[in-house]
């Protein structure tokens, strides 16, 4: 019987340095293993691997890590921390200094997208956007 499914990360040799970022950032977040080749570590309860595997792979848009957040503020100070050493894309999205990629989102976001009058303006809004503005996108 399979006892869990965790995502595993790789790094190129600096899994801790981002583990300890990561967990530094999140609130109920720790580093739970580690040895020289792997560190598992939980943010916010989500668990995590994060494998110093070597320079062979890069992460990509493919695969990113959302982060949604109630408040304004919230989607702030993950955008300001996690761009730090990073860089910004559209619509929410940016890559942290370790090249994972994240999206930062209100938690209303599906209600906002979904709704058949608001739903199309707050897309059109959200596509000029970099970091999420909450009343931008309530007020398209």
């Amino acid at each position: 019987m399979i006892k869990k499914v965790y995502s595993c990360l790789w790094y190129d040799g600096n899994a801790k340095e981002a583990a300890s970022f990561y967990c530094g950032l999140f609130p109920n977040s720790k580093i739970t293993f580690e040895s020289p080749m792997v560190v598992k570590f939980d943010l916010n309860g989500v668990e995590f691997m994060g494998l110093n595997g070597g320079p062979q792979f890069k992460f990509s848009e493919a695969v990113s890590l959302v982060v949604e957040c109630e408040t304004q503020d919230e989607i702030d100070f993950f955008w300001t921390k996690l761009t730090e050493g990073g860089n910004e894309s559209m619509c929410g999205w940016l890559k942290d200094k370790f090249g994972m990629s994240w999206q930062i989102v209100p938690v209303i976001i599906g209600k906002l997208m979904s709704d058949p009058v608001k739903g199309p303006r707050a897309m059109q809004a959200l596509m000029k956007m970099r970091k999420l503005v909450i009343r931008d996108l309530e007020n398209a």
